[in-house]
């Protein structure tokens, strides 16, 4: 599974690393949520992510309480 952040957009509420802070977090240069380096498959972007099958369900639960609707699983 990836997950895909449209950081741009990102309000940081938070609701998304609470849900899943195995998987995301605030970044400190600008606030907004980013995907934690370990699943990054590239380092420097910090939008996309893999997501471990253990933290499947807190992805989507990211997704499904993110108020900006700017998390996406594929």
């Amino acid at each position: 599974m990836k997950v895909i952040i449209e950081r741009e957009n990102c309000v940081s509420c938070g609701s998304c690393w609470e849900a899943c802070p195995d998987l995301f977090e605030q970044d400190p240069d600008d606030s907004f949520s980013r995907i934690i380096e370990k699943h990054r498959p590239d380092a420097k972007n910090r939008a996309e992510g893999t997501v471990p099958y253990e933290d499947e369900a807190c992805a989507q639960d990211a997704v499904d309480l993110c108020p900006s609707q700017i998390i996406r699983v594929e």
